[in-house]
Protein backbone atom coordinates (compact mmCIF):
# COMPACT_ATOMS: atom_id res chain seq x y z
CA UNK A 1 0.00 0.00 0.00
CA UNK A 2 2.78 2.20 -0.78
CA UNK A 3 2.40 5.81 -2.64
CA UNK A 4 4.38 5.29 -6.02
CA UNK A 5 6.51 8.77 -4.56
CA UNK A 6 7.71 6.35 -1.45
CA UNK A 7 8.68 2.92 -3.47
CA UNK A 8 10.96 4.74 -5.64
CA UNK A 9 13.14 7.13 -3.70
CA UNK A 10 15.55 6.60 -0.93
CA UNK A 11 14.75 9.65 1.52
CA UNK A 12 18.59 11.21 3.43
CA UNK A 13 18.43 10.20 7.11
CA UNK A 14 19.16 12.09 10.06
CA UNK A 15 19.86 11.38 14.00
CA UNK A 16 18.01 11.51 16.50
CA UNK A 17 17.99 14.87 19.37
CA UNK A 18 20.83 13.04 21.97
CA UNK A 19 21.49 16.63 23.78
CA UNK A 20 19.47 19.25 24.63
CA UNK A 21 19.35 22.25 22.62
CA UNK A 22 19.27 25.97 21.97
CA UNK A 23 17.93 27.81 18.83
CA UNK A 24 16.39 30.97 17.35
CA UNK A 25 13.31 28.60 15.58
CA UNK A 26 11.95 25.68 16.38
CA UNK A 27 10.35 23.85 13.27
CA UNK A 28 8.12 20.86 14.79
CA UNK A 29 7.07 18.83 11.59
CA UNK A 30 9.08 17.25 8.66
CA UNK A 31 6.70 16.97 6.30
CA UNK A 32 7.36 19.20 2.73
CA UNK A 33 6.11 22.42 5.01
CA UNK A 34 8.90 22.44 7.60
CA UNK A 35 11.51 21.22 5.15
CA UNK A 36 10.73 24.28 2.73
CA UNK A 37 11.00 26.36 6.17
CA UNK A 38 13.93 25.07 7.20
CA UNK A 39 15.37 25.27 3.72
CA UNK A 40 14.34 28.96 3.51
CA UNK A 41 15.47 29.68 7.41
CA UNK A 42 18.48 28.24 6.00
CA UNK A 43 19.45 30.34 2.87
CA UNK A 44 18.51 33.52 5.41
CA UNK A 45 20.91 32.79 7.76
CA UNK A 46 18.81 31.90 10.32
CA UNK A 47 19.65 29.64 13.26
CA UNK A 48 16.67 26.82 13.53
CA UNK A 49 16.25 22.87 14.52
CA UNK A 50 13.72 20.64 12.73
CA UNK A 51 12.11 18.24 14.78
CA UNK A 52 10.68 15.23 13.09
CA UNK A 53 8.33 12.74 15.25
CA UNK A 54 9.49 10.25 12.81
CA UNK A 55 10.98 9.91 9.55
CA UNK A 56 10.62 13.38 7.24
CA UNK A 57 7.95 13.01 4.94
CA UNK A 58 6.97 9.83 5.63
CA UNK A 59 3.22 10.94 6.54
CA UNK A 60 1.03 13.00 4.40
CA UNK A 61 3.79 14.18 2.14
CA UNK A 62 4.67 11.00 0.36
CA UNK A 63 0.47 10.03 -0.30
CA UNK A 64 0.21 12.79 -2.27
CA UNK A 65 -0.94 13.23 -6.26
CA UNK A 66 1.66 16.05 -6.61
CA UNK A 67 -0.34 18.34 -8.12
CA UNK A 68 1.23 21.93 -7.98
CA UNK A 69 -1.22 24.51 -9.02
CA UNK A 70 -3.01 27.69 -7.92
CA UNK A 71 -6.72 26.22 -9.04
CA UNK A 72 -7.78 24.77 -5.95
CA UNK A 73 -11.42 23.81 -7.04
CA UNK A 74 -13.99 27.34 -7.77
CA UNK A 75 -12.30 28.87 -4.46
CA UNK A 76 -12.26 31.68 -6.45
CA UNK A 77 -15.86 32.94 -6.22
CA UNK A 78 -16.00 31.35 -2.55
CA UNK A 79 -13.28 33.95 -1.29
CA UNK A 80 -15.03 36.92 -3.61
CA UNK A 81 -18.25 36.51 -2.34
CA UNK A 82 -17.68 36.14 1.36
CA UNK A 83 -14.13 38.19 1.88
CA UNK A 84 -14.20 40.24 -1.18
CA UNK A 85 -11.72 41.04 -4.40
CA UNK A 86 -8.71 42.20 -2.07
CA UNK A 87 -8.40 38.66 -0.28
CA UNK A 88 -9.49 36.59 -3.35
CA UNK A 89 -6.48 38.55 -5.29
CA UNK A 90 -3.97 37.66 -2.10
CA UNK A 91 -5.09 34.38 -2.31
CA UNK A 92 -4.56 33.65 -6.11
CA UNK A 93 -1.08 36.01 -6.40
CA UNK A 94 0.35 33.82 -3.20
CA UNK A 95 -0.64 30.42 -5.15
CA UNK A 96 1.14 31.85 -8.18
CA UNK A 97 4.16 32.67 -6.67
CA UNK A 98 4.06 29.04 -4.90
CA UNK A 99 3.78 27.43 -8.52
CA UNK A 100 7.16 29.79 -9.69
CA UNK A 101 8.53 28.89 -6.88
CA UNK A 102 8.34 25.46 -7.73
CA UNK A 103 9.32 26.08 -11.01
CA UNK A 104 12.68 27.95 -9.73
CA UNK A 105 13.47 25.23 -7.49
CA UNK A 106 13.37 22.16 -9.28
CA UNK A 107 14.85 23.61 -12.60
CA UNK A 108 18.09 22.36 -10.76
CA UNK A 109 16.90 18.84 -9.15
CA UNK A 110 15.66 16.06 -11.43
CA UNK A 111 12.37 15.64 -9.71
CA UNK A 112 10.03 14.85 -12.99
CA UNK A 113 8.89 18.43 -12.80
CA UNK A 114 6.52 19.22 -15.91
CA UNK A 115 4.48 21.82 -16.70
CA UNK A 116 0.67 21.26 -17.11
CA UNK A 117 -2.97 22.65 -17.38
CA UNK A 118 -5.25 21.99 -14.85
CA UNK A 119 -8.62 21.89 -14.77
CA UNK A 120 -11.53 21.91 -12.75
CA UNK A 121 -14.45 19.98 -14.33
CA UNK A 122 -17.96 19.67 -13.63
CA UNK A 123 -20.61 17.03 -15.13
CA UNK A 124 -23.37 18.78 -14.68
CA UNK A 125 -23.08 22.68 -13.99
CA UNK A 126 -21.67 24.82 -16.22
CA UNK A 127 -23.16 27.43 -14.70
CA UNK A 128 -20.91 27.20 -11.63
CA UNK A 129 -17.65 27.34 -14.45
CA UNK A 130 -19.02 30.57 -15.60
CA UNK A 131 -19.13 32.09 -11.97
CA UNK A 132 -15.61 30.91 -11.46
CA UNK A 133 -14.51 32.21 -14.79
CA UNK A 134 -16.07 35.66 -14.13
CA UNK A 135 -14.48 35.74 -10.24
CA UNK A 136 -10.78 35.30 -11.67
CA UNK A 137 -11.84 37.78 -14.74
CA UNK A 138 -12.63 40.70 -11.49
CA UNK A 139 -8.79 39.61 -10.04
CA UNK A 140 -7.54 40.14 -13.41
CA UNK A 141 -6.73 36.57 -14.65
CA UNK A 142 -7.83 34.86 -17.69
CA UNK A 143 -9.11 31.35 -17.73
CA UNK A 144 -11.14 29.29 -20.55
CA UNK A 145 -14.17 27.14 -20.34
CA UNK A 146 -13.71 24.33 -22.25
CA UNK A 147 -16.81 21.17 -23.03
CA UNK A 148 -13.21 19.36 -24.59
CA UNK A 149 -11.19 17.01 -22.03
CA UNK A 150 -8.90 14.16 -22.03
CA UNK A 151 -11.75 12.37 -19.37
CA UNK A 152 -13.48 9.09 -20.85
CA UNK A 153 -16.76 10.44 -20.27
CA UNK A 154 -18.73 13.95 -20.90
CA UNK A 155 -18.82 17.15 -19.02
CA UNK A 156 -20.57 19.97 -18.74
CA UNK A 157 -17.67 21.88 -18.93
CA UNK A 158 -13.73 22.33 -17.41
CA UNK A 159 -11.86 25.56 -16.37
CA UNK A 160 -7.94 26.02 -16.84
CA UNK A 161 -5.45 27.16 -15.85
CA UNK A 162 -2.05 27.25 -18.14
CA UNK A 163 1.14 26.59 -16.77
CA UNK A 164 0.92 24.99 -13.79
CA UNK A 165 2.95 21.69 -12.72
CA UNK A 166 3.28 18.13 -10.77
CA UNK A 167 6.10 16.90 -10.57
CA UNK A 168 8.04 13.36 -7.69
CA UNK A 169 7.47 15.48 -4.35
CA UNK A 170 10.01 12.71 -3.05
CA UNK A 171 12.79 13.21 -5.39
CA UNK A 172 12.48 17.07 -4.96
CA UNK A 173 12.38 16.50 -0.80
CA UNK A 174 15.15 14.32 -1.11
CA UNK A 175 17.64 16.86 -2.32
CA UNK A 176 16.43 19.69 -0.63
CA UNK A 177 16.51 18.07 2.65
CA UNK A 178 19.74 16.56 2.87
CA UNK A 179 21.78 19.46 4.40
CA UNK A 180 19.33 20.87 6.28
CA UNK A 181 19.94 20.60 10.39
CA UNK A 182 16.89 18.00 11.02
CA UNK A 183 16.08 15.69 13.93
CA UNK A 184 14.35 12.47 12.93
CA UNK A 185 12.64 10.36 15.89
CA UNK A 186 12.21 13.73 17.92
CA UNK A 187 8.55 13.73 19.01
CA UNK A 188 7.77 16.94 20.68
CA UNK A 189 5.51 16.02 23.52
CA UNK A 190 5.28 19.45 25.72
CA UNK A 191 4.89 22.42 24.41
CA UNK A 192 5.73 25.05 27.31
CA UNK A 193 5.07 29.05 26.27
CA UNK A 194 7.20 31.60 27.99
CA UNK A 195 6.10 33.72 30.79
CA UNK A 196 5.70 37.55 31.51
CA UNK A 197 8.84 38.97 29.69
CA UNK A 198 10.27 36.00 28.61
CA UNK A 199 11.46 34.92 25.24
CA UNK A 200 12.77 31.67 25.31
CA UNK A 201 9.93 28.80 24.96
CA UNK A 202 10.65 25.37 25.85
CA UNK A 203 10.02 22.08 24.06
CA UNK A 204 10.38 18.78 25.64
CA UNK A 205 10.94 15.78 23.73
CA UNK A 206 9.12 12.15 24.34
CA UNK A 207 12.47 11.28 25.85
CA UNK A 208 13.08 14.48 28.27
CA UNK A 209 15.19 16.31 25.96
CA UNK A 210 14.94 20.25 26.13
CA UNK A 211 14.70 22.32 23.59
CA UNK A 212 14.36 26.25 24.08
CA UNK A 213 13.80 28.87 21.26
CA UNK A 214 12.94 32.52 20.42
CA UNK A 215 10.48 31.27 17.71
CA UNK A 216 8.16 28.63 16.48
CA UNK A 217 6.94 27.22 13.38
CA UNK A 218 3.79 24.25 14.01
CA UNK A 219 3.85 22.52 10.47
CA UNK A 220 2.84 18.82 12.15
CA UNK A 221 -0.16 18.57 9.62
CA UNK A 222 -2.66 19.28 12.90
CA UNK A 223 -1.77 21.67 15.25
CA UNK A 224 -1.58 19.49 18.48
CA UNK A 225 -1.58 22.21 21.00
CA UNK A 226 -5.07 22.78 22.24
CA UNK A 227 -4.92 25.06 24.64
CA UNK A 228 -4.89 28.22 22.05
CA UNK A 229 -6.44 29.14 18.70
CA UNK A 230 -8.99 27.05 18.70
CA UNK A 231 -8.10 24.58 16.12
CA UNK A 232 -9.59 21.86 17.42
CA UNK A 233 -12.88 23.25 16.38
CA UNK A 234 -11.52 24.61 13.19
CA UNK A 235 -10.21 21.76 11.56
CA UNK A 236 -11.32 18.14 10.82
CA UNK A 237 -9.89 15.56 8.28
CA UNK A 238 -10.46 13.81 5.20
CA UNK A 239 -9.40 10.90 3.74
CA UNK A 240 -9.00 10.56 -0.01
CA UNK A 241 -7.89 7.39 -2.11
CA UNK A 242 -5.69 6.89 -5.23
CA UNK A 243 -4.52 3.90 -7.60
CA UNK A 244 -2.25 3.77 -10.46
CA UNK A 245 -2.73 1.99 -13.55
CA UNK A 246 -1.19 1.33 -16.62
CA UNK A 247 -2.32 0.27 -20.18
CA UNK A 248 -4.63 3.15 -19.99
CA UNK A 249 -4.77 5.98 -22.77
CA UNK A 250 -2.73 8.83 -21.17
CA UNK A 251 -4.15 11.83 -19.95
CA UNK A 252 -1.89 14.83 -19.97
CA UNK A 253 -3.56 17.59 -17.68
CA UNK A 254 -4.53 17.30 -14.31
CA UNK A 255 -8.07 17.20 -13.39
CA UNK A 256 -10.33 17.44 -10.49
CA UNK A 257 -14.18 17.34 -10.28
CA UNK A 258 -15.97 20.51 -8.82
CA UNK A 259 -18.00 18.28 -6.34
CA UNK A 260 -15.86 16.93 -3.32
CA UNK A 261 -17.31 13.63 -3.91
CA UNK A 262 -15.87 12.97 -7.66
CA UNK A 263 -12.63 12.49 -9.32
CA UNK A 264 -9.35 13.45 -9.69
CA UNK A 265 -6.55 12.08 -12.44
CA UNK A 266 -3.05 12.95 -13.60
CA UNK A 267 -1.07 11.16 -15.51
CA UNK A 268 2.87 9.94 -15.06
CA UNK A 269 5.23 8.51 -16.56
CA UNK A 270 3.25 6.09 -18.52
CA UNK A 271 0.35 5.41 -15.35
CA UNK A 272 -2.87 7.18 -14.53
CA UNK A 273 -3.60 8.32 -11.32
CA UNK A 274 -7.06 8.22 -10.05
CA UNK A 275 -7.54 9.71 -7.05
CA UNK A 276 -11.75 9.76 -5.05
CA UNK A 277 -13.52 7.82 -2.66
CA UNK A 278 -12.85 10.45 -0.17
CA UNK A 279 -14.90 10.49 3.32
CA UNK A 280 -14.54 12.51 6.58
CA UNK A 281 -11.86 10.45 8.93
CA UNK A 282 -13.96 7.89 11.14
CA UNK A 283 -17.05 7.76 8.43
CA UNK A 284 -17.24 5.62 5.30
CA UNK A 285 -16.81 6.50 1.92
CA UNK A 286 -15.63 5.10 -1.78
CA UNK A 287 -12.99 4.38 -0.75
CA UNK A 288 -11.01 2.45 -3.53
CA UNK A 289 -13.44 0.35 -4.10
CA UNK A 290 -15.06 3.90 -5.80
CA UNK A 291 -12.12 3.99 -7.79
CA UNK A 292 -11.85 0.22 -9.05
CA UNK A 293 -15.45 0.11 -9.99
CA UNK A 294 -15.04 3.36 -12.04
CA UNK A 295 -12.00 2.02 -13.38
CA UNK A 296 -13.73 -1.82 -14.48
CA UNK A 297 -16.10 0.63 -16.50
CA UNK A 298 -13.80 3.46 -18.01
CA UNK A 299 -10.67 1.34 -18.26
CA UNK A 300 -11.25 -2.30 -18.33
CA UNK A 301 -8.34 -3.37 -19.75
CA UNK A 302 -6.36 -1.22 -16.71
CA UNK A 303 -3.71 -2.78 -14.36
CA UNK A 304 -3.67 -1.89 -10.90
CA UNK A 305 0.19 -1.13 -10.34
CA UNK A 306 -0.15 0.43 -6.61
CA UNK A 307 -3.12 2.07 -4.12
CA UNK A 308 -2.33 4.42 -1.43
CA UNK A 309 -4.69 6.62 0.96
CA UNK A 310 -3.98 10.27 2.55
CA UNK A 311 -5.27 11.99 4.84
CA UNK A 312 -6.04 16.34 4.52
CA UNK A 313 -6.76 18.96 7.09
CA UNK A 314 -9.98 21.06 6.17
CA UNK A 315 -10.28 24.79 7.35
CA UNK A 316 -13.60 25.93 7.69
CA UNK A 317 -13.67 28.37 4.73
CA UNK A 318 -11.71 26.31 2.04
CA UNK A 319 -8.85 28.35 2.74
CA UNK A 320 -5.21 27.25 4.88
CA UNK A 321 -4.49 28.52 8.15
CA UNK A 322 -0.97 30.37 8.18
CA UNK A 323 0.30 32.48 10.44
CA UNK A 324 0.61 33.59 13.97
CA UNK A 325 -0.86 30.31 16.15
CA UNK A 326 -3.08 32.89 18.36
CA UNK A 327 -2.15 36.39 20.28
CA UNK A 328 -1.40 34.41 23.17
CA UNK A 329 1.71 32.27 22.04
CA UNK A 330 4.41 34.95 20.78
CA UNK A 331 6.59 34.30 18.10
CA UNK A 332 4.86 30.91 17.53
CA UNK A 333 3.10 30.07 13.78
CA UNK A 334 1.14 27.64 12.15
CA UNK A 335 0.10 26.42 8.53
CA UNK A 336 -2.82 23.76 8.38
CA UNK A 337 -5.76 23.13 6.56
CA UNK A 338 -4.35 22.77 3.60
CA UNK A 339 -7.87 21.36 2.28
CA UNK A 340 -7.00 18.54 -0.20
CA UNK A 341 -3.76 21.54 -2.22
CA UNK A 342 -0.78 20.39 0.21
CA UNK A 343 1.99 20.79 -2.68
CA UNK A 344 1.08 24.39 -3.60
CA UNK A 345 0.38 25.34 0.12
CA UNK A 346 2.78 24.05 1.51
CA UNK A 347 5.13 26.57 -0.50
CA UNK A 348 2.94 29.17 -0.13
CA UNK A 349 3.04 28.63 3.79
CA UNK A 350 6.95 28.44 3.80
CA UNK A 351 7.03 31.43 1.80
CA UNK A 352 4.90 33.47 4.21
CA UNK A 353 6.32 31.75 7.63
CA UNK A 354 9.63 32.47 6.68
CA UNK A 355 9.05 36.44 5.90
CA UNK A 356 6.96 36.40 9.35
CA UNK A 357 9.99 34.72 11.55
CA UNK A 358 12.12 37.15 9.82
CA UNK A 359 10.17 39.98 10.19
CA UNK A 360 9.56 40.88 6.44
CA UNK A 361 6.10 42.06 4.58
CA UNK A 362 4.46 39.73 3.22
CA UNK A 363 1.47 41.01 1.03
CA UNK A 364 -0.26 37.91 0.68
CA UNK A 365 -0.40 37.13 4.52
CA UNK A 366 -3.75 38.74 5.19
CA UNK A 367 -6.44 36.14 3.34
CA UNK A 368 -4.82 33.32 5.50
CA UNK A 369 -4.81 34.79 8.85
CA UNK A 370 -5.37 32.14 11.63
CA UNK A 371 -7.23 34.25 13.54
CA UNK A 372 -9.96 34.98 11.17
CA UNK A 373 -13.53 34.74 11.76
CA UNK A 374 -14.64 31.18 12.73
CA UNK A 375 -18.46 31.48 12.50
CA UNK A 376 -19.05 29.73 9.37
CA UNK A 377 -21.66 26.61 8.75
CA UNK A 378 -18.87 23.87 8.96
CA UNK A 379 -18.08 24.69 12.74
CA UNK A 380 -22.08 23.30 13.75
CA UNK A 381 -20.61 20.25 12.24
CA UNK A 382 -17.27 20.08 13.44
CA UNK A 383 -18.83 20.96 17.09
CA UNK A 384 -21.29 18.09 16.58
CA UNK A 385 -19.34 15.17 15.74
CA UNK A 386 -17.28 15.84 18.44
CA UNK A 387 -20.07 16.23 21.09
CA UNK A 388 -21.30 13.24 19.45
CA UNK A 389 -18.36 10.80 19.87
CA UNK A 390 -17.06 12.11 23.59
CA UNK A 391 -20.92 11.19 24.12
CA UNK A 392 -20.43 7.49 22.81
CA UNK A 393 -19.41 4.44 25.19
CA UNK A 394 -16.30 3.03 23.94
CA UNK A 395 -12.97 1.51 25.15
CA UNK A 396 -10.59 2.67 22.75
CA UNK A 397 -10.71 6.36 22.80
CA UNK A 398 -8.15 8.92 21.37
CA UNK A 399 -6.03 10.68 23.42
CA UNK A 400 -6.28 13.86 22.11
CA UNK A 401 -9.24 15.05 23.22
CA UNK A 402 -11.14 11.34 24.42
CA UNK A 403 -13.54 10.72 21.75
CA UNK A 404 -14.40 7.60 20.77
CA UNK A 405 -12.51 5.96 18.32
CA UNK A 406 -13.92 3.68 14.86
CA UNK A 407 -12.76 0.91 13.40
CA UNK A 408 -11.61 1.31 9.62
CA UNK A 409 -12.17 -2.37 8.25
CA UNK A 410 -10.97 -0.98 4.48
CA UNK A 411 -7.46 0.13 6.32
CA UNK A 412 -7.10 -1.86 9.68
CA UNK A 413 -7.39 1.38 11.63
CA UNK A 414 -8.62 3.25 14.58
CA UNK A 415 -9.86 6.11 13.36
CA UNK A 416 -10.94 9.35 15.55
CA UNK A 417 -14.26 11.04 13.89
CA UNK A 418 -13.88 13.88 16.06
CA UNK A 419 -10.45 15.08 15.03
CA UNK A 420 -8.93 12.55 12.45
CA UNK A 421 -6.13 10.86 14.41
CA UNK A 422 -5.35 7.36 13.37
CA UNK A 423 -3.86 4.30 15.10
CA UNK A 424 -2.36 0.83 14.42
CA UNK A 425 -4.57 -2.22 15.83
CA UNK A 426 -1.90 -2.26 18.15
CA UNK A 427 -2.03 1.50 19.27
CA UNK A 428 0.81 2.78 17.06
CA UNK A 429 -0.40 6.79 16.21
CA UNK A 430 -0.22 6.98 12.37
CA UNK A 431 -1.58 10.59 12.18
CA UNK A 432 -2.21 13.16 14.53
CA UNK A 433 -3.42 15.68 16.49
CA UNK A 434 -2.57 12.66 19.04
CA UNK A 435 0.88 13.21 19.59
CA UNK A 436 1.53 9.96 20.87
CA UNK A 437 0.34 6.38 20.66
CA UNK A 438 -2.84 4.53 22.53
CA UNK A 439 -1.97 3.90 26.65
CA UNK A 440 -1.78 0.44 27.03
CA UNK A 441 -5.05 -0.02 28.63
CA UNK A 442 -6.67 1.44 24.93
CA UNK A 443 -5.20 -1.21 23.00
CA UNK A 444 -6.35 -4.49 24.20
Amino acid sequence: MDSIWKSSTQMPEFPALKSNKKTDVLIIGGGITGVLCAHFLQERGVEYILAEAGKICSGVTQNTTAKITAQHGLIYNKILKSRGLEAAAMYLHANLAAVEKYGELCAEIDCDFERKTSYVYSVDSLKKLEKEADALAKIGFYSEITDSTELPFSVAGAISFNNQAQFHPLKFLSHISKDLKIFENTRIAEFIPAEGNAWEHTAVTDKGRKITFKKAIFASHFPFDNKHGLYFLKLYQHRSYVIAFKDVPKIHGMYVDENKKGLSFRGYRDMLFIGGGSHRTGKKGGEWQELRDFARMYYPDGKEIAFWATQDCMSLDGVPYIGPYSPNMKGCYVASGYNKWGMTSSMTAAMLLADMVTEKENHHSAVFDPSRSMIKPQILLNGGEAIKNLLTPATKRCPHMGCALKWNVTEHTWDCPCHGSRFEKDGTVLDNPANGNLPEKGRQ
